[in-house]
């Protein structure tokens, strides 16, 4: 015998289905990421990072502390060592000064945490603008633009990444400031950028173009074709909003792969000039410090590890809530 649910309980249950049904896939995914507690502490936190930044200049006015500052009478004579315990870290300097210069570290952190930032951010924008336009292209066309594309992206793929960034960095720098850019920061800054960007945006292209393939023989597409939309509308309205869970969740876990990428050419010189600084130009300068004033090392060390993790994790939730597959 079939149980026959009652009236009240039939209720509830349409009443379930039109409100799931009723929701935006944005409200969807929203819903499932507000229930990962690890997400949201990794979202708080990197709310919090980009606050930071943001505002670095007015927290460093609030602590009353500068990173282009020389503290020198908080430097000893024997060899630039700071004047007290754990790297002179004190009330005036809650993280300790720099050897040698006396520079405060917490300010050389809110400014050189703005310098990633906008380093590790632009270039995802425009590596995932750059991606994106190039794959859809590739992927609806097809044919012989497919090919020329695809192999394009062979031969970009193809470079030794890390060695023509140290190789170039000098010229294109010079060629930079020629062209108009300031001289010094500036321009190697906006070198980077260029870098990261032209140099990532084939990993993306060939995720999009695989969706694209698919796309392309769907219905809506095929409607789209039938009453007279042009290349433009189909590729940027039909199919682009279609794209973009994939897009997104390979821009947050690119971000975090470009501000360690950042971090290690700051490392290796090339990067910012003193007195600005970053994360890996702060690492560098601690190595040869550790074994007296390891928090030198591991303070700037600890803030690139929680930025990145926390990104990474960010990203991985992101992934599991677009999963339409997912069970929540």
């Amino acid at each position: 015998m079939v149980a026959v649910p009652s009236a009240e309980a039939a209720g509830f249950q349409g009443e379930a289905q039109a409100q799931t049904s009723g929701r935006s896939l944005r409200q969807i995914v929203w819903a499932r990421l507000s229930r990962d507690r690890v997400a949201m502490v990794c979202f708080v936190i990197l709310v919090f990072m980009y606050l930071t930044a943001v505002f670095g200049p007015i927290v460093a006015g609030i602590f009353d502390i500068s990173p282009y500052t020389l503290h020198s009478a908080l430097i000893s004579d024997l060899g630039g060592k700071p004047i007290g315990a754990w790297g002179g870290i004190s009330w005036a300097h809650p993280l300790g000064i720099e050897w040698g210069t006396g520079r405060d570290i917490f300010a050389q952190l809110l400014f050189g945490l703005r310098i990633s930032l906008v380093i590790a951010t632009s270039a995802t924008l425009i590596t995932v603008a750059l991606g994106t336009v190039i794959g859809i292209i590739a992927g609806y066309t097809g044919g012989w633009t497919d090919n020329i594309i695809g192999r394009f992206m062979d031969l970009v793929l193809a470079f030794p990444f890390l060695l023509i960034i140290l190789a170039l960095s000098g010229p294109l720098t010079q060629r930079l400031t020629q062209i108009g850019v300031p001289d010094g920061n500036p321009s190697r800054i906006l070198y980077l950028i260029l870098v990261l960007s032209v140099f990532g945006w084939p990993y993306l292209a060939r995720i999009v173009r695989g969706q694209v393939l698919s796309l392309r023989e769907r219905e809506f597409v095929e409607a789209a074709v039938a009453m007279g939309a042009g290349k433009r509308r189909i590729l940027f309205t039909e199919i682009l909003p279609n794209l973009w869970a994939p897009i997104l969740v390979y821009a947050t876990l690119t971000l975090p792969a470009y501000i360690g990428l950042e971090a290690a050419l700051s490392f290796l010189g090339v990067g910012v000039l003193p007195p600005e600084t970053t994360f890996g130009a702060m690492l560098a300068n601690s190595v040869a410090y550790f074994d007296v004033v390891p928090t030198y090392l591991f303070i700037p060390g600890t803030v690139l590890v929680v930025l990145v993790v926390s990104f990474n994790l960010l990203g991985d939730a992101l992934r599991d809530a677009l999963d339409p597959k997912a069970i929540h």
